[in-house]
């Protein structure tokens, strides 16, 4: 399933964490948004580790993006390599 992960830190050494916690993840598609394709076991994991990281100051977002959302989504100006590869758009 495709996750859209977004999230707002402001400590810099848990940001950083975070942020390279997801990259083994999915792909940065913007600061602080990342694309990720994860069975229900990786999400889990996933979760897990972030919970791990960040404080009650801190938020993480999961979206779900379902196959009918991906075939109605677009972006406008630079192109970035999505998760999904040449079929994502």
């Amino acid at each position: 399933m495709l996750i859209l992960i977004t999230y707002d830190i402001s400590n810099d050494k848990r940001r950083n964490k975070v942020s390279a916690l997801l990259e083994g993840y999915g792909s940065r598609v913007n600061f602080s948004v990342f694309e990720c394709i994860l069975t229900q076991t990786k999400l889990d994991k996933l979760t897990q580790e972030i919970q791990n990281l960040i404080t009650k100051t801190d938020s993480v977002r999961f979206y779900y993006i379902c196959q009918n959302c991906i075939k109605k989504s677009f972006y406008i100006g630079k192109e970035i390599e999505a998760v999904m590869g040449d079929n994502f758009f």
